[in-house]
C-alpha cells in the first residue's frame, strides 16, 4: 500500500480498504519499517486506532532490511533492534510498555 507497487495509494481509500478486509475476516496484517520507509506502519496505526478493529486482528512487522545511501543493508546488532522495535511501535500507534533486554 505504500511502497513497491506503484505510487502511494490515497490514504483514505487504504484505510477503508484495511477495515473491509478485516470486516471480511482477515485477521493477520503485516507490514515493515522498509515499506516506505516507515509510511505503512504509519498507515496501519491509523486505519488500526480504533480499539474494536485492533482488537480483531494479529499485527505483524519486520525489521532488518535497511536502505543506507541508495543501498540495501541487513542489520541485525542489538541497538538496531532496540531502536527498530521501538520505531515500529511508535509508528504504529501502540504502547507495549517497556521493552527489556533478554540477553
Amino acid at each position: 500500500m505504500s511502497a513497491f507497487y506503484g505510487p502511494p495509494k490515497p490514504e483514505p481509500d487504504m484505510i477503508n480498504l484495511i477495515h473491509h478486509a478485516i470486516n471480511c475476516g482477515v485477521t493477520f496484517l503485516d507490514t515493515s519499517d522498509v515499506y516506505g520507509p516507515h509510511t505503512n506502519e504509519i498507515l496501519l496505526g491509523k486505519a488500526l486506532k480504533d480499539v474494536r478493529v485492533r482488537d480483531r486482528v494479529e499485527l505483524g512487522t519486520k525489521f532488518g532490511g535497511c536502505i543506507v545511501n541508495g543501498k540495501r543493508e541487513v542489520r541485525g546488532d542489538p541497538a538496531y533492534v532496540r531502536e527498530a522495535c521501538e520505531g515500529s511501535l511508535k509508528r504504529l500507534g501502540l504502547d507495549c510498555g517497556r521493552i527489556e533486554e533478554t540477553s
